[in-house]
């Protein structure tokens, strides 16, 4: 077996459209063809790769399972999602990566699943 790629994410959320909203309108992904499941959800893509699939209507888990501790998506333009953030108030800590030099931004998603989006060390730093 050789791995090729990162497939998808799937994330739980109590509320669908509160999710789709966050991933579409601050995260930019866009939605597209899901299977016909039982249960609701979404399948958000970059590009034609649908790379984070929501689970909705059932419970949260009062324990998560497992040990991610965050999603990474490689993005663009770091002052206009540090505005579309601010404008929203969605909290973030934003730092360059020594050594590469390239900003990351983290913040976290309507349910807390926490998301990082890195941005080519060639971005200017964004203004306040």
């Amino acid at each position: 077996m050789t791995i090729e790629g990162m497939n998808h994410f799937t994330v739980v959320s109590n509320d669908l459209e509160r999710s789709k909203a966050f991933y579409m309108n601050i995260l930019g992904l866009k939605e597209g063809y899901r299977p016909p499941f039982a249960f609701p959800g979404a399948w958000l893509y970059a590009d034609n790769q649908a790379i984070l699939h929501i689970m909705a209507g059932k419970p949260m888990p009062l324990n998560a399972t497992g040990v991610i501790d965050h999603m990474a998506f490689t993005a663009t333009n770091l002052q206009a999602t540090v505005d579309c953030l601010k404008l929203h108030g969605i909290q973030f800590d934003l730092h360059r990566l020594k050594g590469l030099e390239i900003w990351q931004l983290f913040c976290h998603d309507p349910d807390g699943a926490k998301v990082e989006l890195d941005f080519p060390a060639s971005e200017p730093e964004p203004k306040s």
